[in-house]
């Protein structure tokens, strides 16, 4: 059985408390994470900060799909992906996606899948 935590949130994300708080899941050698940060430039313009919009219940329902599919597709044992909503500053951190498999391609894969899909099917806004 799979373990997935997804969300979309106001506060700020602690990749290094993520990390900490990882299940305990001795079959798994495999750890993948990506943790997107919001940099000063965007489409080569100068940026000062972002604010991400969300619709909230359908970001949450495609985001859940996406890491299902992801365990489903990569036989991933855990999926956590959480997106911040609302003003971020330069260097904070906008999403975190962290997943454990058996072995570390699964996780490669499975990771880059979520955070693709995230991308490409999750409606989350953001704007300079």
């Amino acid at each position: 059985m799979t373990l997935i935590e997804t969300a979309i949130q106001s506060h700020p994300l602690d990749a290094e408390a993520l990390r900490r708080s990882l299940p305990a899941l001795p079959g798994c050698g495999g750890y993948v994470a990506f943790e997107g940060m919001i940099r000063n430039i965007n489409h080569a313009r100068m940026v000062t900060r972002l604010d991400y919009e969300a619709y909230d219940a359908l970001a949450e329902k495609e985001l859940q799909r996406i890491a299902t599919e992801a365990a489903q597709q990569f036989g991933l044992q855990f999926v956590r992906a959480i997106h911040r909503k609302g003003r971020l500053d330069i260097g904070e951190s906008a999403v975190v996606v962290q997943v454990l498999s058996r072995h570390r391609l699964e996780a490669f894969q499975g990771c880059r899948y979520v955070i693709d899909e995230l991308k490409a099917r999750v409606p989350i806004w953001k704007h300079e």
